[in-house]
């Protein structure tokens, strides 16, 4: 487990706590060391010992829902550096895509998928792997404690309720008004997904805590992590993370990007698409971030906006941003 999910696990562990769980009896269950927990040393916790921390903790509140209630409560500085990008990001939507590209810092269970079309933006969960019954219970509690977590903690964010359109999961809710009441919505899906749906609007709300130097600190040091976590992310992740880490420098060119990743250009380009998708489509994804991110910021001219994501000429820049929103930047940035 690598730092985040060692303090993840931390809160998980204190929520159990002030839930009047005996940290002695749940960690002699689990197999855990005690004293390295109170000593706040690294504690090795295999798959199977945190699934069976999940049960016993469900087991000894007698609550079946104990991932939604847990991320009814989750604070941000749960996530470490990810909390902290969300905290410096300056709109809803920019906070959300840092850190569905910085998940894996936090669980290597679960990938996040952003979604945006003219009617809806989504957030979706999706298992990176597929959950034998030994972690099946755990998987759940967890997109669970995601959903409810995103929903909750963009409160103090935006100071201000935050409800989804509806929401996807892929079990029939055993309770669910409980479901309703903490998810705050009453389209509960039956669908193969866990996944939030808002109004588009809800991508443009500003973030009251936004702080955008202190952002281009937290995602250099958050792209570092990243890659140390070295072949256990997806190729494409890596180098989505790292274009957004370093976009203060610009998009680089395929070349330099597979010299930074100790690759030829060649195998980087076959292995990108062996995951289906080219290095000029993650590029392009990327530029749209922090295009949609400068305009709506307002403190540079879109020729200098233009310039920083690496068009020769405005004009190349401005047909790209209308394939992307359907409409130019001088018209978008008078609308947000």
């Amino acid at each position: 487990m690598n730092d985040h999910q060692q303090l993840f696990l931390r809160n998980l562990l204190a929520y159990a706590v002030q839930r009047n769980v005996a940290l002695d009896a749940l960690c002699r269950h689990c197999g855990i060391d005690e004293q390295t927990i109170r000593a706040g040393r690294e504690v090795p916790v295999s798959a199977t010992q945190l699934n069976d921390l999940w049960l016993q903790i469900s087991y000894l509140t007698n609550d079946p829902m104990v991932g939604l209630h847990e991320g009814e409560s989750l604070q941000l500085a749960a996530l470490g550096v990810v909390g902290e990008l969300v905290k410096s990001s300056q709109t809803i939507g920019e906070a959300v895509t840092h850190a569905a590209a910085f998940i894996p810092l936090v669980t290597d269970l679960f990938r996040v998928q952003v979604t945006q079309t003219a009617q809806t933006c989504s957030i979706t969960f999706i298992p990176e792997v597929e959950a034998g019954p030994d972690l099946s219970f755990m998987q759940r509690q967890l997109a669970d404690l995601f959903m409810a977590f995103t929903i909750h903690e963009v409160d103090g964010l935006i100071l201000a309720k935050v409800k989804p359109m509806a929401v996807s999961l892929p079990y029939t809710a055993a309770s669910e008004p409980e479901y309703q009441r903490v998810l705050r919505c009453s389209q509960l899906h039956h669908e193969a997904i866990y996944s939030l749906t808002f109004a588009p609007t809800f991508w443009q709300v500003p973030i009251l805590t936004g702080n955008y130097e202190l952002q281009s600190q937290l995602l250099k040091k958050a792209g570092k992590m990243v890659q140390d976590l070295g072949q256990r992310q997806p190729l494409r992740e890596r180098v989505a993370s790292y274009l957004l880490a370093n976009a203060y420098l610009g998009i680089p060119s395929v070349e330099d990007i597979a010299a930074n990743f100790n690759t030829s250009t060649r195998s980087l380009q076959r292995n990108l698409q062996e995951e289906g998708v080219s290095y000029q489509q993650l590029a392009d994804s990327v530029r749209k971030t922090l295009a949609l991110h400068y305009i709506q910021v307002g403190s540079h001219p879109i020729k200098e906006i233009s310039y920083m994501l690496g068009y020769n000429e405005l004009s190349a820049f401005t047909r790209a941003f209308k394939r992307w929103t359907g409409t130019s930047p001088v018209t978008y940035r008078s609308m947000s």
